[in-house]
């Protein structure tokens, strides 16, 4: 049989179906003219109390503090005294010479996975010194400056990469996948987006038994296309939740670019207008910003005013981990062409106008950085690298019952532990 041909069919157009691509890819120039950056101490500051219908344009603009000559400027200054600064700065010095030697140690067959965070340091570190070890932290694998900011034992990340006999987490977890409760350190799950309604239900569980602890969280722009990211700013919204949940839109997930999870229809800060929630879009590379930013979401969130959508506008710098190639995806330099700098560079450059750093200065906590990390590699690797050393096999039957149960115990027998 034999369908006629109708005016609608005749000239109907044929469907395409577009698939973004990134401004850049292997062998081409850099180009970051598309992006729109507002200039340091451009954008108000809006009372921590402000209704989120008040301060929209804050999803689409860019908070920043430090401007090119590394002067603070404009209303989201926090005015930070020196020695708060210094140590942010000796913070992020201290990931990046911890993340140089982890990376050359998976080189070296020490360990078999690695993640850096190049690039990203002043976002951790900042957020992990304003928060109270008390206040719970859901991150993702790139926020282990949160631990090196409040002093976490370097020794005990490095048996971790290594799941040797003195693991802290008993091998039970992938290099990099800490787990800290003393230090407001949620188990980094390897699964994307599930860490952002644990940290909303954990905020909720603190908001109902009266307690005065908050919650954040760390997701990638690209984990926004889960709908674990949906359902929990669905209840931190419906319930208030005390909670910080911070987009890092680093530019790449593993090997696909932003666009791909809708970064170049909108911003993934204004992905919390639809829900009721407030949101800041912030210069990641800019320790300040994301200080001030940070504090005023905490400040929201302990006044019973709410969670905060914070994203934070950065560029990854390494490979996605000791798997990746960038090479194959990206311009080789484009990293270094990043406008928004670097976070290290921009913090030195920032204490060195206001005369309390200087390069001398700068020179030394390099040094004293990597003797620190050095040191810490002595002890770990006495005790042993990639499968010189491993925890006892009892503690597999450990920890898993309140009260053993007697399959466990049964089978703990016939392997003799």
């Amino acid at each position: 049989m034999t369908v006629p041909e109708t005016d609608s069919t005749r000239n109907s157009r044929p469907l395409s179906l577009r698939v973004p691509e990134p401004a850049g890819r292997p062998g081409d120039t850099p180009d970051f003219s598309h992006l729109k950056l507002d200039v340091a101490g451009a954008v108000d500051r809006p009372p921590v109390d402000a209704r989120p219908v008040q301060m929209m344009d804050l999803a689409f603009r860019l908070i920043r503090v430090l401007d090119e000559d590394g002067t603070a400027v404009g209303p989201w200054n926090p005015r930070l005294d020196a020695d708060t600064m210094r140590r942010g700065l000796n913070a992020m010095i201290l990931t990046r010479a911890f993340d140089d030697r982890m990376h050359r140690a998976h080189r070296q067959g020490k360990t078999s996975f690695y993640m850096k965070c190049t690039g990203e340091e002043a976002i951790a570190v900042a957020q992990g010194m304003i928060l109270s070890r008390e206040d719970m932290g859901f991150p993702t694998y790139r926020q282990q400056g949160l631990l090196i900011a409040r002093g976490y034992p370097l020794t005990d990340m490095m048996n971790q990469i290594y799941s040797n006999a003195s693991d802290p987490i008993k091998g039970r977890q992938l290099p990099i996948m800490y787990s800290a409760k003393d230090y407001g350190f949620f188990t980094i799950s390897g699964n994307l987006g599930t860490q952002v309604p644990q940290a909303v239900g954990w905020a909720m569980a603190s908001a109902y038994k009266g307690d005065d602890k908050i919650a954040i969280a760390w997701t990638g722009d690209g984990a926004t296309a889960e709908g674990d990211f949906h359902n929990a700013l669905t209840f931190a919204a419906v319930y208030r939740a005390p909670v910080i949940l911070n987009i890092v839109n680093n530019q790449w997930a593993i090997s696909s670019f932003q666009g791909i999870a809708g970064g170049n229809e909108t911003t993934f800060a204004s992905k919390a207008i639809g829900y009721g929630l407030p949101a800041l879009r912030v210069d990641g590379n800019d320790f300040l910003a994301v200080w001030a930013a940070t504090q005023w979401a905490e400040e929201r969130a302990r006044s019973n005013q709410g969670a905060t959508v914070i994203e934070l506008f950065t560029y990854r710098g390494a490979p996605h981990s000791t798997s990746d190639d960038p090479g194959k995806y990206r311009p080789a330099d484009e990293h270094d062409k990043w406008p928004l700098g670097d976070p290290i560079q921009r913090l030195r450059q920032h204490l060195n106008s206001i005369g309390e750093w200087d390069d001398e200065r700068h020179e030394a906590a390099l040094k004293a950085a990597v003797e620190q990390v050095r040191q810490a590699g002595r002890e770990s690797e006495a005790i042993g690298t990639l499968g010189q050393s491993r925890p006892s096999v009892k503690t597999m039957f450990e920890e898993v019952f309140a009260t053993p149960d007697w399959r466990l115990t049964e089978q703990r027998g016939e392997v003799g532990v």
